[in-house]
């Protein structure tokens, strides 16, 4: 049982900082924060994710390029150009570590006001840090499993950012339904996302990019990660942008 909650736990604490910051704010920035309170996202991303850290500039510049050339040769991860999503995975890696490591040349649209904090970075980027995480991660497992089956979990808490990207990503350009015609494969992957906090609503976000609610078209769609912002917001920890009420096309 402990195992199980340390797994939920896991999968929701980061996939929330990945949506939060990495995506609504440092992607789309929907809303605006202080200072410090970017830097404090920076460091509890580091804690969420752990071995699976994000940089918030790494994936900004590549999510900003993923609208931008979505289905197309240029998307970082496309199912239409990739046989399988282990390849596709694959290459979203190199073009993510070809950006954090500056060796990719980026257009400015891609860059402009992504947050970057290359020394934190650098350090919850390392292997020091990932295996050292991953230590704790199988420390962890061999004090709390109580069955042989447990262990299965622990590639999972080693590789959940990488899951969540692959669901949606992969999953969510195949399965699901639409509300909008786009240019592209976004589907919305989930009538009711429990699962990823509101990241299911792909084909929502693809039409309408800069909208912090990705849900709300349908009275289903709700989309948890943005009640958890309008929180924050009535606290004064964010600023949340003007949110649009869009009706959908069919």
């Amino acid at each position: 049982m402990v195992i199980l909650v340390f797994i939920v736990v896991l999968w929701y604490s980061g996939l929330f900082f990945q949506t939060f910051f990495l995506h609504r704010y440092a992607a789309h920035q929907t809303f605006k924060m202080s200072k410090f309170g970017e830097k404090l996202c920076y460091i509890l991303t580091w804690i969420t994710q752990g071995s699976n850290y994000l940089s918030a500039y790494g994936y900004g510049v590549m999510h900003r390029m993923h609208h931008a050339y979505a289905d197309t040769e240029k998307d970082p991860h496309s199912p239409k150009y990739d046989e399988n999503l282990f390849k596709m995975m694959w290459r979203t890696k190199k073009i993510y570590a070809d950006i954090n490591s500056q060796k990719a040349i980026i257009e400015e649209k891609f860059t402009k006001n992504v947050p970057q904090w290359e020394k934190f970075d650098k350090f919850a980027s390392s292997w020091g840090s990932r295996i050292a995480w991953g230590i704790a991660y199988t420390a962890f497992f061999y004090f709390f499993a109580t069955a042989w089956w447990q262990w299965l979990l622990l590639p999972v808490a080693y590789m959940m950012a990488p899951i969540h990207g692959v669901i949606i990503n992969w999953f969510a350009h195949i399965y699901g339904y639409t509300n909008f015609k786009v240019s592209d494969t976004s589907k919305n992957l989930l009538r009711f996302d429990w699962l990823m906090m509101g990241e299911a609503y792909h084909n929502n976000h693809h039409k309408h990019g800069g909208r912090a609610n990705f849900g709300g078209v349908r009275w289903h769609e709700i989309d948890v990660t943005y009640m958890i912002m309008i929180l924050l917001d009535k606290m004064k920890l964010i600023k949340l942008n003007p949110v649009a009420v869009v009706n959908r096309e069919h």
